[in-house]
């Protein structure tokens, strides 16, 4: 996935992206809006339908399940089900969306989606990192698991990938909370010969810029986002509204892979939720409050991603380190049985992350492809509608 070249410099750093009201309406709005919504065609009523139903699903996972690679994929594939059926209804009403009010939301929504296309690639990249990690845990298995009995030299082997590991992924966090300035700051490009300590890897190659910002770009993806107007919507037949859904929809989306992903400049200030008017605000509203929530946890304020399977390498990797430090050799029965069972919990994370990591990827790639798609087929239909007018 190509970077897209967009920097947003008129975001103050400062200012979080997660600190603006985004479902927050003032109430007699949203009630004249709907009051004027009765004739909307049934392709629009279907959306919003559609998007509830997803979000309502997406929303219902366990507090167990939230932020996990099963869940991640959950959304991304209610993502790509809401932006296949809005790109069906941008072709359907192209004639209608180059005409004032509705040629400037659905232009902003389009500009919008040229800055999520970095957002997914920092994703990408990010995912491409905890592969980095992957190989780590697999020389720790390697050196403990299925063995007879544990030396010394293999609890050597392991203590150095651990280490190896641990400062690998602090030095993720600090990349992902410094300043974007920091010379320290990279993006998680591709290696083809990694070096054996995990310390000292460097990408040479970037997906997004040194000075790039998951908070700037989810500060520029919010802007101008302003709320249908009754008259707006009546003008427009309720296009209006299938477009502020749809760009909700996006801004919720990449907010949620920036929290639970590692990415450059991501931070996690808490969202704030005053409103839930429309069908898809609740399950949405709700699960910026889990996550936010998640976020403020002890053992998570530091993590450099809340996905699960991140928090259980993070677990069982202080575990087994506070472990390998504590013991002598010989081993006794009792150390070996508790090192034993510690290489069981952290091969249950490792085969988590091995199972989960490409089809994430695959779905990652996939919206990138979408988004493009749908940007550049609305683009198009709407230009060829008026050729023909």
């Amino acid at each position: 996935m190509p970077p897209t070249d967009f920097q947003e410099s008129s975001s103050s750093p400062s200012q979080s992206p997660f600190s603006f009201s985004i479902l927050s309406r003032r109430r007699d709005q949203v009630h004249s809006m709907e009051e004027s919504n009765g004739g909307h065609d049934s392709d629009l009523e279907a959306f919003q339908r559609t998007v509830a139903e997803r979000f309502h699903d997406v929303a219902a996972a366990p507090s167990g399940e939230l932020l996990s690679i099963p869940w991640i994929r959950k959304l991304l594939d209610a993502f790509l089900s809401v932006q296949e059926e809005f790109r069906v209804i941008v072709f359907n009403h192209r004639s209608s969306l180059s005409k004032p009010p509705i040629d400037k939301h659905i232009t902003d929504f389009f500009d919008r989606s040229v800055k999520a296309l970095d957002v997914c690639n920092a994703i990408r990249d990010g995912i491409d990192q905890i592969r980095h990690w992957q190989k780590q845990l697999e020389i720790v298995l390697s050196a403990l698991g299925n063995q007879r009995s544990i030396g010394e030299g293999q609890i050597r082997r392991a203590k150095k990938a651990l280490i190896d590991l641990t400062i690998a992924m602090l030095d993720d966090n600090s990349t992902s909370t410094a300043a974007v300035s920091s010379h320290r700051n990279r993006s998680f490009g591709r290696q083809s010969n990694q070096p054996p300590s995990m310390a000292s890897f460097r990408s040479l190659s970037w997906s997004v810029s040194r000075t790039w910002s998951a908070v700037r770009q989810l500060q520029a993806i919010s802007i101008n986002l302003p709320p249908p107007r009754a008259n707006e919507t009546s003008a427009t037949n309720g296009l209006n509204i299938a477009v502020y859904t749809m760009s909700y929809v996006l801004l919720f989306t990449m907010w949620a892979l920036v929290a639970a992903i590692p990415c450059q400049d991501r931070g996690l200030p808490a969202a704030q939720f005053l409103t839930r008017q429309f069908a898809w605000a609740t399950p949405i509203a709700s699960l910026y409050e889990r996550i936010t929530e998640e976020s403020k946890r002890r053992d998570r304020r530091n993590t450099c991603g809340l996905m699960k399977e991140i928090h259980g390498i993070e677990k069982c990797v202080r575990l087994m380190n506070e472990l390998t430090d504590s013991v002598g050799f010989p081993l006794t029965e009792e150390k070996e049985s508790l090192v034993k069972q510690r290489v069981e919990e952290l091969g249950k994370v490792y085969e988590a992350i091995k199972e989960g990591l490409d089809p994430l990827e695959r779905l990652v790639r996939e919206a990138f492809r979408r988004i493009v798609r749908s940007r550049t087929e609305g683009l198009d239909s709407i230009a060829r509608a008026n050729a023909h007018e």
